[in-house]
């Protein structure tokens, strides 16, 4: 099932017809407030309200031109004025970009200049600037990016995927720049000799990767945020890090808006900081196809959204 729904991510017919679909566009809003950037502020309020961190990312990837990355980069100048001008009594919203929405395809030194200048604008507002993680063609550059803004500015995350064999190394990489990581399992269907696909050992893997940062972020080195759904995860890390001297308060929570609500509700009163990645924007099918892949819920989800 899960290959299954990871090829209809990548397959261009189905994302030209299922959007169009009365039923899946009922489903997505299980993921996603809405597709305009006024959904999302409302979504950000209530969450806010309720001492939520919130990270904003506008759906889409690999753009075919460079002028599409000037429209995005744009686009987010505009939510960060738009974040300082609702006032900030709750806290500020931060914002997460895959690289190839800022045209790391056409131009990796005009996506960097775009991030800088994102990151720029993000510190100014008092905010971070997140980098996702994109499938394993873009690993080494992205990672790449991360240093060279590391480098600059003292506000810069990027998800790291626990999947990945490499991932350990790419941690040692980046830890001596102070960075934020979001460590998420991987949503992107890799090939076995780079990624573990035993949902067993990716869960090991993920436990230890985060130890580790969890260590850094207790000497204020790093900022860690657990991106995972997976409770029983997060207490299982949890319990080490606290073991080893870490407070609780370094264990960040990250979890997508709409799923799990309650259990995040339930970490932030137990001491957690806690965030919802708040998604929005038109171009949603491939990111909900590979939401659908990570469990079997949210395809149990969708299928009640085709009866009547």
């Amino acid at each position: 099932m899960r290959s299954l729904l990871l090829w209809a991510a990548r397959e261009p017919r189905l994302r030209d017809t299922i959007p169009r679909m009365r039923f899946a566009q009922r489903a997505v809003r299980r993921f996603m407030p809405g597709e305009r950037t006024e959904d999302a502020f409302a979504a950000a309020g209530r969450l806010q309200d309720e001492r939520n961190g919130v990270l904003f990312t506008r759906l889409g990837e690999n753009i075919t031109a460079l002028a599409e990355a000037d429209e995005v980069a744009a686009h987010y100048s505009g939510v960060l004025e738009a974040d300082v001008e609702r006032g900030h009594s709750q806290g500020v919203v931060e914002i997460s970009i895959k690289p190839t929405q800022l045209g790391l395809d056409q131009d990796a030194e005009a996506c960097y200049e775009h991030c800088d200048r994102l990151a720029t604008l993000c510190a100014k507002s008092g905010t971070w600037f997140w980098l996702d993680m994109e499938g394993s063609d873009y690993t080494e550059a992205t990672v790449a990016l991360t240093e060279r803004l590391l480098r600059a500015h003292d506000n810069i995350g990027v998800a790291l995927q626990a999947y990945l064999k490499r991932t350990a190394a790419d941690i040692e990489r980046l830890l001596p720049g102070g960075p934020a990581i979001r460590l998420v399992k991987g949503a992107y269907d890799e090939p076995q000799d780079i990624a573990y696909r035993d949902a067993g050992a990716v869960d090991a893997n993920y436990q230890a990767l985060a130890v580790v940062i969890a260590e850094a972020a207790g000497r204020g080195q790093a900022r860690l945020a657990l991106g995972t759904h997976d409770v029983g995860l997060i207490e299982r890390v949890s319990t080490i890090a606290e073991a080893r001297g870490v407070d609780r308060a370094a264990l960040e929570v990250h979890m997508l808006y709409g799923i799990r609500e309650d259990q995040l509700r339930r970490l932030r009163d137990e001491g957690y900081p806690t965030s919802s990645l708040v998604a929005y924007g038109p171009a949603w099918y491939a990111w909900y196809m590979r939401r659908l892949a990570e469990r079997p819920a949210n395809v149990i989800f969708a299928l009640r959204q085709m009866l009547p």
